[in-house]
């Protein structure tokens, strides 16, 4: 069996390409998560870009502003966890079982 470096960094100059264009799409995916029973709920994409917090009037006309920052802060943290575990998918499609290349940057 030959050995063929050109082949090799041909492959991984088109795997660094294929994950360029994942990160890419990333930013156009859209997660959504609520807390309080959907009295807040955030939109953000899987490139972490928050684009969106709806807050119920309910919590509003309440008047208890702690709670309302505590659903917002549940929410986004929500929103972040689906965006980064729907990421990870994504990257793992490309990266799977590769070995750990020095030099090589497949991280998101």
């Amino acid at each position: 069996m030959k050995f063929d470096m050109q082949n090799m960094l041909s492959q991984a100059k088109q795997l660094q390409a294929d994950l360029e264009k994942t990160k890419s799409e990333l930013a156009h995916i859209v997660v959504r998560a609520d807390a309080g029973a959907g009295m807040v709920s955030v939109e953000m994409t899987c490139a972490n870009e928050l684009l969106k917090i709806k807050i119920s009037k309910d919590v509003v006309e309440m008047n208890d502003i702690e709670m309302l920052e505590d659903l917002v802060v549940a929410a986004v943290n929500k929103a972040y966890k689906q965006a980064a575990e729907r990421s990870n998918e994504e990257m793992s499609k490309l990266t799977g079982m590769l070995p750990n290349i020095p030099g090589m940057n497949f991280n998101m």
